[in-house]
């Protein structure tokens, strides 16, 4: 996986995860939330159906009280209550019944099968003695009970909540009831309601986890794409440069063989050619042709001084038998020998110089036959300083002189920036050290600085 996929993959990553995360916690909190809601929500709507209950049996009382209170109590008084109270109803299944104390079964309205049936002995579905519970519950003031009964809508065996009060001169049980399905129903519905606001909300929260991890993944393409323009921009341009550097170099190359050595092979070819015609000549052509051979020699000699010019110029032999120290030191002699008489140049070195890889003695070098070939073509300068500094972790190389100087922000300005400059910082990247310049009106200093556990430096050994 390449560098940039990786930081693409290590932000999306964590990006999902605390996407995730908060998922996690707004699902955690919605279904907590809604247990609450629906906790609140049945214990309100039991409380009002405990109150409801409780009223419908006291209005059912106030409908008989008129027969309860007149001292009555024959058969046609009861009947007469009886009727009463199968009339009252408050829903499909909302009726009230009547039993006495033995849990004989006075009146139903919905089950009239049941009217004279004893019940005392009578369980629910769940084995409880629902008419015996009932009656106490009545005895003792009245109140509240749950039980199974048959719903008359649906004939089927629910859960209900009834409450029963007494009218104990009759001995008479009166109660009614709701049947807890309808609010098992109702809270279910509440339940549904929940259960999709918190999918809806997982659904949206999904949707901007993936809408996100897509806009960083697009952005990452779009900047990898970026990166690769520039990136082929600048490869093009590098190879522009070094197609340059070589035609330089090569034309350099030309002009020192074509104005010197090939003329002078030429000079000594013509002489030579002279000197053997006059070999058969008279004494004294002879005499000159040996004279003129003398001349080819001397010439000869210059040639080879030029050539080992060049070959020191191409890659100094003394770099690689005698190190970076010695080459720069040779370096400043030759300059010392070809500068005018007014221009001084010093060479200094100090520290733990050596030993280096190959890559940092070559860049070093170049670094500092680039910058006196500038101080000469352009600095004008009289004093110029060569100092190599050997640290525990670094080799530093600093070229000094006293000349015009130059603008140092124009350096980064390619149209203007010499290739001199650029093949220095080139070279310095190369093997992981850094190019500084320092320029003004009194002088320039030119500081390049290598790390002497450079992996670069060592990979180009």
């Amino acid at each position: 996986m390449k560098l940039r996929q990786k930081i693409i993959f290590l932000a999306i990553v964590p990006l999902c995860l605390a996407i995730a995360a908060i998922a996690l916690v707004v699902r955690h909190q919605a279904v907590e939330l809604g247990r609450q809601q629906r906790a609140s929500i049945e214990a309100a709507y039991l409380a009002s159906k405990n109150a409801e209950l409780k009223h419908y049996v006291d209005l059912a009382i106030h409908a008989v009280s008129h027969l309860y209170n007149s001292g009555r109590s024959d058969e046609a008084v009861r009947n007469e209550a009886k009727r009463i109270l199968a009339d009252l109803e408050f829903s499909d299944d909302g009726y009230f019944f009547v039993y006495d104390q033995n849990g004989r079964n006075v009146m139903h309205p919905r089950q009239p099968e049941l009217v004279g049936t004893e019940m005392w002995d009578w369980r629910d579905a769940s084995g409880s003695l629902t008419i015996q519970h009932l009656i106490e519950r009545a005895n003792k003031g009245g109140g509240y009970e749950r039980y199974l009964w048959q719903k008359p809508s649906s004939k089927n065996v629910a859960p209900k909540l009834g409450y029963v009060a007494g009218l104990p001169r009759w001995g008479w049980v009166i109660g009614t009831g709701i049947y807890l399905d309808d609010v098992d129903a109702a809270l279910s519905e509440i339940d549904n309601q929940i259960s999709g606001h918190v999918h809806q909300t997982m659904l949206m929260i999904a949707i901007i986890a993936v809408s996100s991890a897509l806009a960083v993944a697009l952005s990452g393409l779009l900047l990898n794409i970026s990166e690769h323009r520039v990136a082929d921009a600048k490869l093009r341009q590098l190879a522009q440069r070094v197609v340059r550097s070589q035609e330089d170099e090569r034309a350099r190359l030309s002009r020192d063989l074509h104005d010197g050595i090939s003329q002078w092979l030429v000079s000594i070819k013509l002489q030579i050619e002279a000197a053997l015609i006059r070999l058969n000549g008279t004494p004294e052509q002879v005499q000159a042709a040996r004279g003129a051979f003398e001349k080819t020699a001397g010439q000869i000699n210059g040639v080879l001084a030029e050539v080992r010019r060049i070959s020191h110029d191409l890659r100094p032999a003394i770099l690689d038998d005698l190190g970076l120290a010695a080459a720069l030191e040779h370096l400043c002699g030759e300059w010392r020998e070809a500068a005018d008489a007014g221009t001084t140049i010093q060479f200094d070195t100090d520290g733990e110089t050596g030993p280096l890889p190959d890559a940092v003695n070559t860049v070093l070098f170049r670094v500092a036959q680039e910058a006196l070939t500038n101080i000469a073509r352009h600095a004008g300068a009289t004093e110029i300083a060569v100092r190599l500094h050997g640290g525990k972790n670094f080799v530093m190389l600093q070229v000094r002189d006293n000349g015009s100087g130059f603008n140092v922000d124009q350096v980064d300005d390619p149209p203007r920036r010499g290739i001199g400059l650029r093949n220095m910082q080139e070279r310095m990247e190369a093997v992981g050290g850094e190019l500084a310049l320092d320029s003004s009106p009194a002088g320039t200093q030119v500081t390049a600085l290598v790390p002497r556990h450079s992996s670069f430096a060592h990979s180009h050994a």
